[in-house]
């Protein structure tokens, strides 16, 4: 029996123990989500829209608890928490509001018979394998529409996250979720392959590292089932002209600093035009240098802690090895903050070289870039050749139409004009190249881990074409 704790990344302290699953628990607990599934599958799409609508409604009243969780589990801020918590929230209303279409037979021509159409059905046991970094939002972009379709989902969360994954399930049991079709289990990485491998597992949804994204993939693949991949980013924030170009940086530093940084569809990378860069940085010199940090629990902070010391030492080590060897100029900050906890000074970075670590591989944190384009063709250059990353970018301009121009031109899975990263129910969410693959949210929920059953209906017993 192993055991971990969770760390508060605000205080460095420790803060309750938890038991991590046996490898011998896992037949119970695929059994388990079998058996419910083949329960919850015969229920009325009525019936789980309303439960989804219940577990809405207690994200709702429950939130000052809810971030309180995620506050000591990952250090998010608690405006930031509230905000995850309401976009949650939306997302089960959002699920519950449009079921009956979303899952509506879709009839096609009939094409030789009387009727021709296709059914929504589930495929069976998913397992979700979910990051930290938005403990809440993560869960319910694959949970909820997969629980409307009528799956049943098996949660291994971050190991830093157990109040908040196990508020998950808690909820949904208490809006009325059969027992067993949505289970939480402690587990560690390590322990995921043999359930990814197992045929009680019909599909698996991960967000997280590349490394863990190629090793499900590989498995999935192995054993004849749909993956779903949602890994880094290194998103480009293009600004085309400088008018109200203090605005659009102050844009820029409030949702590159949003929690904390950590967040795979932030803007890592400005590219602005040469012929304001040099006003640029000196103005987001001055602005980054007085974010205020503080911990999860202070009003009056800008930046909280990363979510562990390990994560801060790891980043903080990559500045400086950066700034050592020449491939980038550290302007502002970077270094560790000499006090109890997980605490960086936010950093902004010119001079990268694109091909170098801190250039073309993510930077999880608080840390701002700025890259000089010499004209548009140029910016989009950089946007789309010097990463491989592919999540999502934006586009600023004053001239909306010239902006939607370069937008179409961005090689992305969502690309923004005049804003960053909006994310609701009833948009798509997904990237391309090692940003991964597949859409959550929206309709586009629903078609992952579905069967799009056809039904042919013909009167006549010699009627249909012969088989392929």
């Amino acid at each position: 029996m192993s055991t971990f704790a969770l760390k508060n990344p605000s205080t460095g302290q420790d803060e309750g123990s938890f038991t991590r699953i046996e490898d011998s628990d896992r037949d119970a607990i695929l059994n388990r989500s079998v058996e419910a599934q083949r329960r919850w599958r015969e229920t009325s799409i009525a019936e789980r829209a309303e439960i989804l609508r219940k577990t809405g409604d207690l994200y709702s009243a429950r939130s000052d608890e809810l971030a309180d969780h995620i506050g000591r589990e990952m250090g998010k801020l608690g405006s930031w928490a509230a905000e995850e918590i309401a976009i949650v929230a939306s997302i089960y209303h959002w699920y519950a509001d449009h079921a009956e279409e979303l899952l509506a037979p879709e009839e096609l021509e009939a094409q030789g018979a009387d009727r021709s159409y296709v059914v929504k059905e589930p495929i069976g046991p998913l397992l979700g394998i979910m990051p930290w970094n938005f403990p809440y939002y993560q869960v319910a972009r694959w949970a909820v529409p997969n629980l409307l379709l009528g799956n049943s989902l098996v949660l291994k969360h971050a190991g830093i996250c157990p109040l908040s994954s196990q508020a998950c399930e808690d909820l949904l049991l208490e809006a009325g979720l059969p027992e067993g079709v949505f289970q939480n289990i402690y587990a560690s990485g390590s322990q995921m392959d043999p359930f990814v491998a197992d045929k009680r597992i019909a599909g698996v949804s991960l967000t997280g590292s590349e490394g863990a994204g190629a090793a499900v993939a590989k498995t999935a693949g192995e054993n004849y089932k749909k993956s779903l991949l949602e890994l880094g980013g290194n998103d480009p924030f293009l600004v085309l002209d400088e008018k109200n170009l203090e605005w659009t940086l102050d844009r820029y530093v409030e949702i590159r600093m949003y929690n904390t940084g950590q967040a795979c569809n932030a803007p890592k990378r400005l590219i602005v035009q040469s012929e304001f860069y040099d006003r640029t940085v000196e103005y987001l010199e001055k602005k980054i240098a007085e974010l205020q940090v503080g911990p999860y629990d202070d009003e009056n902070a800008d930046v909280g802690p990363l979510s562990s010391i390990g994560a801060r030492d790891e980043l903080v080590e990559r500045l400086d090895r950066a700034a050592k060897d020449g491939t980038a100029t550290v302007r502002v900050g970077g270094k560790k903050i000499d006090r109890d906890g997980a605490y960086m000074e936010p950093a902004l970075l010119t001079d990268v070289d694109p091909s170098a670590d801190v250039g073309c591989n993510e930077l999880f944190g608080p840390v701002a870039i700025v890259y000089r384009a010499d004209g548009i063709d140029e910016a989009v250059r950089i946007a789309n050749e010097e990463s491989e990353y592919g999540l999502s970018s934006s586009v600023w301009s004053a001239d909306v139409e010239k902006a939607h121009e370069v937008a179409r031109r961005l090689k992305d899975g969502m690309t923004f004009v005049n804003e960053h990263g909006v994310t609701a129910p009833g948009l798509p969410f997904g990237g391309v190249g090692r940003s991964g693959y597949g859409r959550e949210l929206a309709r586009w929920g629903v078609g992952e881990f579905v069967n799009d059953k056809l039904i042919r209906v013909s009167g006549q017993q010699d009627a249909g074409s012969s088989p392929a």
